[in-house]
């Protein structure tokens, strides 16, 4: 991992299981880059995401934001334009915006759109599916209720979904942050994640919690408290 890896992890114990607010305290400490870091919680759960009865997944707004706002795109039509920008959108369009987007322009975090523009989205899989951008209901960013979704995006709402792996990745803020505000957004997606149990996982859910910087090791919070 380097020098500057080895001395940060020199006097740590990786093995012991921390409460979230000290996990979140040695992030900070151990978040040394020249840049303010990124700070990630990584759930190992319990589930076979092959099968379609255990698939998790779906939103939750971060108590204290991610210290970003996310750039949003929408695709809508009519009066719907407005309010979107209304509600904060960076970029607004419809058939001119899905133009753009097909000649490769993907220049947002975020692309929320009405169900009535799904059709013509849905042609451009190519573009928007290797980088994620392609809207769908169980993210919510698919719906009429366009202004609320922008509001919910800017201020900090993020997407939990179990990978191929049975683990969740989900940024919970900057390494910035006070050790309480990492620790809280930590602890509300934790709460989402066990809320969001499939009925057809058995045994022990929560198999492992880690929480990490971008650049700094990774250390374990105790999956058996109540979240």
């Amino acid at each position: 991992m380097g020098k500057r890896y080895d001395a940060l992890v020199k006097d740590l114990d990786l093995a012991k299981l921390n409460t979230l607010e000290e996990a979140a305290a040695l992030v900070k400490k151990c978040a040394t880059a020249k840049f303010d870091e990124t700070v990630e919680l990584h759930v190992r759960l319990g589930v076979d995401p092959k099968q379609a009865d255990q698939q998790v997944r779906g939103t939750v707004g971060l108590p204290h934001g991610l210290g970003k706002s996310k750039k949003v795109a929408v695709v809508v039509r009519g009066d719907k334009q407005k309010e979107a920008q209304d509600a904060g959108a960076d970029i607004v369009g419809a058939a001119d915006l899905i133009d753009q987007i097909s000649k490769g322009f993907t220049d947002f975090d975020v692309l929320v759109a009405t169900p009535d523009m799904m059709k013509d989205l849905s042609k451009l899989g190519k573009v928007l599916g290797p980088k994620g951008l392609m809207p769908n209901p169980k993210s919510g960013t698919v719906t009429m209720n366009v202004p609320q979704t922008v509001k919910e995006l800017k201020a900090g709402r993020v997407e939990y979904k179990v990978d191929d792996y049975g683990i969740i990745h989900v940024p919970v803020g900057k390494a910035s942050f006070s050790a309480d505000k990492i620790a809280g957004n930590a602890r509300t997606v934790l709460e989402a994640v066990v809320k969001a149990k499939p009925a057809a996982s058995k045994g022990v859910y929560l198999l492992s919690i880690t929480l990490s910087s971008s650049m700094g090791p990774g250390h374990k919070v105790d999956h058996n408290a109540k979240y």
